[in-house]
C-alpha cells in the first residue's frame, strides 16, 4: 500500500444521519475523528440533499397549485429553485458542524478497506491511508435500476434524486414502480399538473398496507389524474423526439405509454459496493446489506453499521436510533439495543399523507389477537375541513382484551403528526382510552383521536 497516512481514533464512512451524529458525539468527548464523504454534495445524508427534505419542499409548494391558485408549471419552476436553495443551505450547516470542531477532520473521498483497521481513501489531490480503533459505516443506499431494455443511459429516464432537479414541468410522467416512493411523486407531480401514470408489476396496489386504506388512496390519486395500472411488465423504454415511449405489456396485450420523462422507482439497495468490506471481515447479507447484532455491531467486533446500510427499514430517524444504539454500546451502559426500539412509525407524503405504525387488522388477526377495529373518516374531522381537505380514512387496530394499541393507519392532513402520538401510547402501553379521553385543543387534527377511539 502507498499513500499518505493518517491515524484516527475513530473513522466514519458516510455522512449520513447516523454517522454526523456519531462524529459529532465522539469529537465532543475529545476523540480524533475522520468523517469521509465521498461526495460534497452529500454532507448530510440522502435526507437533506436527495430524499426527505427536498421531496417534501416540493409536496408544499405542490399543494399551492392543487388549489389552483396560480399555473402550476409557473409554481414548479419557483419550488425547484427554492428546493435547491434550501438544500444548498442545510448541506452547509452540517458541514460546519463537523468541520468546525477540532477534532474532527472531513475527509472527501472515497473508501475502502484494505485491512480491518484501515480504509484506502482516492481524494481529488491524493491517496490516503487512513487507520482508526473504530469504524461506523453510514454510506446509505442507492437506487436500484430494473434490468429494462433501453432504459440504461435513456435521456428521459431520471431516478428520484435526480427527478427532483428537473427544471421544467413535464406534462407526462411515467413512473415504474408502485412503492412509497413511486406513489409519492405520483401524488407531487399530479399536483403540478402532469399527467401521471403508475406502472405495477404486482397485482395489488400498496399489499403490504391496509386493504381498505390502500383503496382510499389509490381513489384519492385516481379522483387527481393519476393512471394506476397493476399486472404491468415494462418491455422497454425507448427514445423518441422529445420524448420516451414506455413498452408495456399487460393481460389484455401491449401497449405504448409516451411521457417527458420517466421515474423509476423500484427501490433502493444498501450502499456498500466498492468498500470492500471482506478485507474488513465485514459479512454481508442476500441484499448486499451489512449484518450487524443488536447493538449494530458488525461481524468484526470494532466496526458499526448504521442506517440504510444494514437493509430493512429505509429513514433518516432509523440512522438516528441506530447511532443511539451504537452510542449506548461504545459510550454508555450498552442497555439500549434493537430490541428495545419499538414499534417505528412512517409517513408517505402524498396530498393528504398516510402514516402508519404497528400492526393491521389482517395482521394482528394472523397473530392471535382479539381485535376490534376503529373507522372515522376525515370529513369527520372539523379542521379537515378548515384545511379543505377533506379526505382520508383514519383506522385503529385494538387489543380487544387489553385496551392496547397494536396499530394505527392514518390518511388524512397531517397524519405524519398524529401517528407520533399514537407511537407515544403504544411504547407507554397506555390503554387506547387514553387518546378517547385526552384534552386536546381546538380544531386541530389530533383531537380527531378522540372520536377514533370512541370505541
Amino acid at each position: 500500500m502507498s499513500g499518505k497516512r493518517k491515524s484516527y481514533d475513530a473513522v466514519v464512512i458516510g455522512f449520513g444521519k447516523g454517522g454526523k451524529t456519531i462524529a459529532g458525539a465522539l469529537g465532543s468527548a475529545g476523540k480524533k475523528v475522520a468523517m469521509i464523504e465521498q461526495s460534497t454534495k452529500m454532507y448530510g445524508g440522502t435526507c437533506i440533499n436527495v430524499g426527505c427534505i427536498p421531496t417534501k419542499s416540493l409536496v408544499n409548494s405542490a399543494k399551492e397549485a392543487a388549489f389552483g391558485c396560480r399555473d402550476g408549471r409557473e409554481v414548479y419552476a419557483e419550488a425547484v429553485q427554492r428546493k435547491a436553495q434550501l438544500v444548498e443551505k442545510l448541506r452547509g450547516k452540517n458541514y460546519q458542524k463537523l468541520a468546525g470542531d477540532p477534532n474532527i477532520t472531513v475527509i472527501d473521498g472515497k473508501a475502502r478497506f484494505v485491512s480491518p483497521h484501515e480504509v484506502e481513501v482516492d481524494t481529488a489531490e491524493e491517496t490516503l491511508i487512513v487507520s482508526g480503533e473504530q469504524f461506523f459505516i453510514n454510506t446509505g443506499s442507492v437506487p436500484f435500476i430494473p434490468p429494462v431494455k433501453g432504459i440504461e443511459n435513456n435521456p428521459y429516464v431520471y431516478l428520484s434524486e435526480t427527478l427532483l432537479d428537473m427544471e421544467e414541468l413535464p406534462e407526462r410522467l411515467v413512473i415504474i414502480g408502485g412503492g412509497y416512493i413511486g406513489v409519492e411523486f405520483a401524488s407531487i407531480y399530479a399536483d403540478f399538473g402532469s399527467k401521471v401514470s403508475i406502472l405495477q408489476d404486482g397485482p395489488v396496489f400498496l399489499p403490504r398496507e391496509d386493504e381498505e386504506i390502500a383503496r382510499e388512496v389509490r381513489g384519492s390519486l385516481e379522483r387527481r389524474g393519476v393512471r394506476v395500472l397493476t399486472e404491468v411488465k415494462v418491455e422497454e423504454v425507448k427514445e423518441a423526439s422529445g420524448h420516451a415511449e414506455v413498452v408495456i405489456s399487460t393481460k389484455e396485450g401491449t401497449d405504448l405509454l409516451e411521457a417527458e420523462a420517466v421515474l423509476a422507482a423500484t427501490g433502493r439497495r444498501p450502499n456498500t459496493k466498492g468498500l470492500n468490506l471482506e478485507a474488513a471481515g465485514v459479512q454481508v447479507n442476500e441484499r448486499g446489506g451489512i449484518i450487524t447484532d443488536d447493538s449494530r455491531t458488525t461481524t468484526a467486533p470494532h466496526i458499526y453499521a448504521m442506517g440504510d446500510v444494514v437493509g430493512g427499514l429505509q429513514f433518516t430517524y432509523i440512522s438516528l436510533d441506530d447511532y443511539r444504539i451504537v452510542r449506548s454500546k461504545i459510550m454508555g451502559d450498552g442497555s439500549y439495543t434493537l430490541d428495545k426500539r419499538g414499534a417505528v412509525p412512517y409517513s408517505v407524503f402524498l396530498n393528504p399523507p398516510f402514516s402508519r405504525v404497528g400492526m393491521s387488522e389482517a395482521e394482528a388477526l394472523k397473530a392471535g389477537h382479539k381485535v376490534k377495529t376503529a373507522r372515522l373518516g376525515a370529513a369527520a374531522i372539523p379542521k379537515a375541513q378548515v384545511l379543505r381537505q377533506p379526505e382520508g380514512l383514519l383506522k385503529a387496530v385494538i387489543d380487544e382484551d387489553t385496551g392496547r394499541i397494536l396499530g394505527a393507519h392514518l390518511f388524512c392532513e397531517e397524519s405524519h403528526e398524529l401517528i407520533n402520538l399514537v407511537k407515544i401510547a403504544m411504547d407507554a402501553g397506555l390503554h387506547y382510552t387514553v387518546l378517547r379521553d385526552m384534552i386536546f385543543t381546538h380544531p386541530t387534527m389530533g383531537e380527531a383521536l378522540n372520536d377514533l377511539f370512541n370505541v
